[in-house]
């Protein structure tokens, strides 16, 4: 035998009223990444990388246009995901994509010596009594 409260349960439960409330909204908008917004890359960039080809026949006839139109996407990725300082310090009038990218390579790898010797004395200058967790 049911009580009151149980026959109350079992009529505002969703497989009985047919009815079942929306999930909240979410409390914050997530943004979505400009990249994420891009479904097939192939549809913009018409060139496939191979190791096979040592040149792809197909850069030599395309058109002026779609190449510039295709570096200036390449250019928004980059820009688009790099800080505010880093533009400032590789942004250029008339840049292409590969001068952008060229440059960028420069900045990190330049820096990669100068960042290996501050691993290495922040590595030696680490004790194990600042883990607790440790044993």
């Amino acid at each position: 035998m049911t009580t009151t409260s149980d026959s109350s349960n079992n009529n505002s439960s969703p497989k009985s009223s047919g009815h079942t409330d929306p999930p909240p909204p979410p409390t914050t908008p997530t943004p979505i990444h400009p990249a994420l917004t891009v479904p097939n890359i192939t549809n913009f960039i018409k060139i496939t990388l191979s190791i096979e080809k040592a040149a792809d026949p197909s850069l030599k006839t395309t058109d002026p246009h779609s190449w510039l139109r295709l570096d200036v996407v390449v250019l928004q990725w980059i820009y688009g995901t790099i800080s505010v300082v880093l533009l400032k310090t590789i942004i250029e009038h008339n840049s292409t994509a590969e001068i952008v990218w060229n440059r960028l390579f420069g900045i990190f790898y330049d820096n990669k010596n100068s960042r290996a010797l501050y691993l290495e004395q922040e590595f030696s200058q680490t004790h194990m009594e600042q883990f607790s967790d440790a044993s």
